[in-house]
């Protein structure tokens, strides 16, 4: 149980980063009353530096994914986890250094550190993998790494919104203190893993491999075939919710001028709902439902509540229309995951969990650099691009996932399953 939770702390302070970032980076690039760049910078030329900056942290992220999580296969997931904690640390001084200087290519640098240091989430998943007993305890401790993910989401923009905010904390915000903040939670779950944790698999191999591993681990899933007709409805489906995720604070400074606390307030509402689904729906469903019609499902809802959202005139709806966008996210995400993990054997679980980070990156560092470009011409643009994304998710998984050997991935929930699910809500309804 103590590694179960040191493993999830580990994906908290990851992904708190993003959350706390996101908020920080509008209010210093897209804040037209930002000093951070000369006040005379047009609006398409701070969507670039925004795109740039992102982007970043997401390709570098691809990068370290890919690396790192098949170094874990190797000298063991505790180091390479620790590897990441301490590249966080290095990440968030940089990006406190690039504010007090004004410094651009110092912010684009911490987030690159930041990015290539940010495997830690497919290395939790393979650790949680490598101690589940059966298939259902491995999809649960999945969606707990989804809400562990959503939960450093609701952290991350809550540090940057209240921290940098002198109605709460007075004299002592600013924009640097939510990174002091994150630096003492990365050190303390630092001590934690190296106290606390312990790797399930004690052998060592000898490390084979160099930097060019990163585009052979991808290019190995031609050798997967399951792998290659998962991947590409992942690839989009990724890419439907980062053209949302990552922009959707550019869109709602630029139509609502929604403030830096307002938009840490919808990413706070981003992280719960996601926790939500990861958390709550996925133990409940993945006992009733099979695989693929839930992911098919959660795409379509996606699209349909971004497409609402993209025509809502009333700024507060914002808050309402994210909720059900998130939570189909926070149901499909572990799903997929779900599906990846069960196309290969144990020996490859940390190998086809950075495959899905890989592509996850990739994805988002390129809605990211595009996004940019979109973003300057029309602020529905990234949505629109979402849209269309989600729409060639959907028609890979009814097309090339009725093959036989994706099928054979998601067997209907057991007799036994269903027993425990309809046993749970007669409990419930007493």
């Amino acid at each position: 149980m103590l590694a179960r939770i040191a493993l999830l702390l580990v994906v908290i302070v990851d992904l708190m980063g993003q959350g706390l970032i996101f908020p920080i980076i509008n209010s210093l690039l897209i804040d037209p009353t930002s000093t951070f760049v000369a006040k005379d910078t047009s609006g398409s030329t701070r969507n670039l530096y925004y795109g740039i900056v992102s982007a970043a942290f997401y390709l570098f992220w691809f990068f370290g994914a890919a690396y790192i999580s098949k170094l874990s296969d190797y000298i063991g997931r505790k180091t390479g986890i620790v590897i990441c904690l301490a590249g966080g640390i290095a990440g968030y001084v940089l990006t406190i250094l690039a504010i007090e200087f004004s410094s651009l290519w110092l912010l684009i640098v911490g987030r690159a550190i930041s990015g290539f240091t940010a495997g830690n989430q497919p290395i939790a998943q393979a650790a949680l993998i490598d101690i589940s007993r059966n298939d259902q305890e491995r999809s649960a401790n999945l969606g707990y790494i989804v809400g562990a993910s959503a939960l450093g989401m609701m952290i991350g923009p809550l540090l940057s919104g209240l921290l940098s905010d002198s109605a709460v904390v007075g004299s002592f915000a600013s924009l640097k203190l939510p990174f002091y903040a994150a630096i003492v939670l990365v050190s303390v779950t630092l001590i934690l893993i190296v106290t606390s944790f312990f790797d399930v698999k004690k052998a060592r191999k000898k490390i084979d491999f160099g930097l060019s591993e990163v585009f052979l681990t991808i290019y190995r899933v031609k050798d997967y075939p399951v792998v290659q007709k998962l991947s590409f409805a992942f690839f989009f489906f990724q890419i439907g919710l980062n053209a949302f995720f990552i922009y959707i604070e550019d869109y709602l400074i630029e139509r609502f001028q929604f403030t830096t606390f307002e938009n840490s307030g919808i990413l706070f509402l981003v992280g719960a709902s996601i926790m939500i689904g990861g958390t709550v729906l996925v133990p409940s469903i993945s006992k009733r439902y099979r695989k693929i019609p839930t992911i098919a499902a959660a795409a379509a809802i996606m699209s349909v509540f971004i497409l609402l959202f993209m025509v809502n005139p009333v700024p507060v709806l914002s808050f309402v229309l994210v909720v059900p966008v998130l939570l189909a996210f926070g149901l499909g995400y572990p799903t997929f995951l779900a599906l990846f993990s069960a196309s290969v054997d144990d020996d490859h679980q940390g190998w086809v969990m950075g495959i899905t980070i890989a592509w996850f990156c990739l994805g988002s560092g390129l809605i990211s650099i595009l996004g940019g470009a979109l973003m300057s011409v029309s602020i529905y643009l990234p949505f629109t691009l979402g849209l269309v994304s989600f729409g060639i998710a959907l028609t890979f998984i009814f097309t090339l996932w009725r093959a036989a050997d994706v099928q054979a991935l998601d067997p209907a929930p057991s007799k036994e399953s269903l027993d425990n699910a309809v046993g749970a809500d007669d409990k419930a309804d007493l």
